[in-house]
């Protein structure tokens, strides 16, 4: 076979560079082994997979952006072909970019943009490649096979977006829809069932005018939109699992799209160039084109954030986050319009069409044609600018991987010091500093990291909150006074800012001023649970009962509908419904009251607190015998006094004892009953080491010794018999 013929054969297959990288790279058939590895592995490993992402971001995700860039932009033909998206939608998200520095609020929306773009893209790209391979291998299929399948990979995305899109976000930088739960479990299963049908028609038609062993490629592609979408979202439904959206887009799976991305357009990259170099002379550099796309990806994400934090003094964190949604913002806009397999030069260079072409190698002219002829020519200026920059881009690189690198050692204070010393206008390092010296018992030094946090991202309350608490913690109740007022110059709707201050306001001796803060907290916000719970008891202190009430059934409610792992202990639950309950009887709410305290003998009764069980017992049955409904007090008090026997709680036993004899005394029982349950009272106490028992009961038992006459002498000297009387009685 001669030469030519060889290189014909070549041409006419349907593999790219060749079988195992086609389909290992290409078509994603690493995808389940990688899936796995990073699903075990992550969870254990976080800070070593967080570093091997970041490092393997230079050689993949970083150039993969500028591929996009060099194919747009490289050629001046190319550059005009699409000047609405090189030039003025470049435009618009230089300008996004800028003022997303100067406005901190854009960042979620511009992140949530991304994170949801991305998995668009994805599919979009998976598509393309599922389609090209089924051609190169001699499939035609009609316009119906075309949209059922293009549907299947459509509908795919759209149960990914539904999973991202359910219940309220757990990412500060993700803006949820907020999708209830029942609804998207419906419209999952409902898209599920429709991506089965539109697959099954779709591939069963395509197959029908090629062999199924041709299409390994394309079925290959299909499984892996299958393993990236599907499984996620089955795992999601079956087990009840939120996808993290932040994770998903920027974890593994990007870097499997990424290499897939290099695959293709070095690919197509090194046809152009072949077919150039067929009419001009020269030939297609592997290791200049790799090259440019790994320095240019430094020079697209490494040196903004850098700049913009040394310079401008801006978060570097918050900085490198707006820098990656734009650039991918931009990446997924670019990257649809000048990808398109119906263009005939992308046609001919990746399906072997036999478009005419002629127009391919054309070259237009312009300054930005020329300025790049010299920056690419070998005259000494040109070539000491572009090596200069080459190495100036690496060295950056490294020092930002470095950097990365330390910043992510939270229990080494040196390495995060060292970290630090390379860029300290980052809020997250200067957080984990702080904490790090804190515990490490550099109070001083956590203080200044703390400060310098909140220098570096005012608009982020963690560090804020953090340092507030430092400051508490150690009684400097004026500097954390100072800070809050500070904070709620720049942010005096901070509802959280606005509760802290009315708490100190409280510790000042401004009850007042405290009260006022929690007010405006609630109106600002009336989500604001705590500011309730601090108004019902302010309103508690001061007497006033009914608006307590109120607050307290707020707050409840609020707990109610939190998550079981968010809300305080069930005694602390238990003691603000028992307070609730005391504040409606307070306020002659009689019949809300009696329930309340009903509510809380239940919680406690489930959750085993004795205690409180028999309080809200007690407490409930004088509200009873206040409400003249004695045969229905009764049996409260004896069952509170059992609890309290079960628990050897003396102190609660001298305390009911006594009341229940009070109760029998105020409600006729024969008064020996109330006297020896109050003789049991003042015994209890006594035994506790008490100087004297509490001030009703010698009141009470004098009462009942002149009622009694000389029958008290025998209730004293016997009282068992009576006590246990008193016990059995019925209603």
């Amino acid at each position: 076979m001669t030469k030519s013929a060889k290189n014909l054969k070549a041409e006419s297959s349907a593999t790219l560079y060749n079988p195992w990288l086609d389909l290992i790279v290409g078509c994603g058939a690493w995808s389940a082994p990688l899936l796995l590895l990073s699903y075990f592995s992550l969870a254990s490993n976080a800070r070593t997979w967080s570093v091997a992402f970041y490092v393997l971001a230079l050689f993949f995700n970083y150039p993969h952006y500028m591929a996009t860039i060099y194919r747009a932009y490289h050629r001046a033909e190319d550059f005009h072909k699409y000047r609405v998206f090189t030039v003025h939608v470049t435009a618009l998200v230089v300008l996004t970019l800028v003022l997303s520095h100067f406005w901190l609020p854009l960042l979620p929306w511009i992140f949530t943009i991304y994170l949801t773009w991305s998995p668009w893209h994805y599919s979009g790209q998976n598509y393309g490649l599922f389609m090209m391979f089924a051609r190169r291998a001699g499939a035609d299929p009609d316009k119906a096979t075309t949209r059922a399948l293009y549907g299947a990979f459509i509908v795919s995305y759209l149960i990914l977006f539904l999973g991202f899109h359910t219940g309220p976000s757990t990412d500060p930088l993700f803006i949820s829809i907020g999708i209830p739960a029942v609804v998207s479990r419906w419209e999952q299963a409902i898209l599920s069932a429709a991506f089965v049908v539109l697959s099954i028609y779709g591939l069963s038609r395509l197959a029908r005018s090629i062999r199924w062993a041709k299409l390994i490629p394309s079925l290959t592609l299909f499984s892996s939109q299958v393993l990236w979408f599907l499984l996620p979202a089955a795992i999601s439904l079956i087990k009840g699992l939120a996808i993290p959206q932040n994770r998903y887009s920027t974890g593994v799976l990007a870097v499997m799209h990424s290499a897939q991305y290099l695959w293709i357009t070095s690919y197509y990259a090194r046809r152009e160039a072949k077919r150039q170099a067929n009419q001009k002379g020269g030939d297609w550099r592997p290791l200049a084109y790799f090259g440019v796309l790994v320095l240019g990806g430094i020079a697209l994400f490494v040196p903004g954030p850098w700049m913009a934090s040394r310079a401008f003094h801006h978060d570097f964190t918050a900085s490198f986050l707006i820098f990656t949604a734009l650039v991918n913002i931009h990446h997924f806009i670019l990257d649809g319009a000048i990808w398109k397999l119906r263009d005939g030069r992308i046609a001919s260079l990746l399906l072997h069409s036999k478009e005419n072409v002629a127009t391919a190698a054309s070259e237009a002219g312009g300054q930005l044609a020329t300025a790049g002829r010299w920056l690419l020519g070998r005259t000494p200026g040109a070539r000491s600018l572009r090596y200069g920059t080459a190495a100036l881009l690496l060295l950056w690189g490294t020092v930002d991987q470095v950097r990365y690198y330390l910043a992510l050692r939270a229990d080494d204070l040196v390495a995060l010091e060292r970290a630090a010393t390379l860029n300290a206008f980052d809020s997250s390092l200067q957080m984990r500093l702080a904490h790090r010296a804190d515990e490490d018992g550099h109070p001083q030094q956590a203080e200044a990291a703390w400060k310098r946090a909140i220098q570096a991202n005012p608009a982020d309350p963690a560090p804020r909150q953090a340092l507030l608490q430092f400051l508490i913690d150690q009684n400097r109740y004026d500097d954390a006074f100072n800070l809050i007022s500070a904070s709620l110059t720049y942010a005096p709707k901070d509802a959280n800012l606005l509760v802290d201050r009315g708490f100190l306001e409280l510790q000042r001796g401004n009850p007042d001023k405290a009260r006022a803060d929690w007010e405006r907290a609630v109106a600002v916000d009336p989500t604001q649970t705590n500011a309730q719970l601090y108004l019902a008891n302010e309103l508690d202190r001061e007497g006033e009962a009914r608006g307590a009430a109120t607050h307290y059934a707020i707050y409840l409610s609020k707990m109610a509908r939190q998550p079981a792992g968010d809300r305080p202990s069930p005694d602390k639950v238990i003691a603000i419904v028992l307070r609730m309950a005391d504040c409606q009887a307070r306020s002659a709410q009689n019949d809300v009251a009696l329930k309340s305290y009903q509510l809380a003998q239940k919680l406690a009764e489930q959750t085993q607190q004795t205690k409180l069980e028999s309080v809200a017992d007690v407490n409930e049955a004088a509200l009873l015998a206040k409400s003249a409904r004695s045969l229905e007090a009764l049996p409260l008090y004896q069952k509170a006094l059992q609890l309290d026997t079960s628990i050897n709680d003396d102190k609660a036993s001298a305390e009911d004892w006594l009341a229940y004899g009070q109760f029998l005394a105020d409600a006729g029982f024969p008064p020996r009953l109330a006297y020896a349950c109050v003789l049991k009272s003042e015994s209890i106490a006594y035994s506790l080491h008490a100087a004297e028992p509490s001030d009703p009961a010698p009141v009470l038992r004098n009462v009942l010794e002149k009622r009694l006459g000389s029958e008290a002498a025998a209730v004293r000297r016997n009282p068992a018999p009576v006590l246990h009387e008193a016990l059995d009685l019925h209603p």
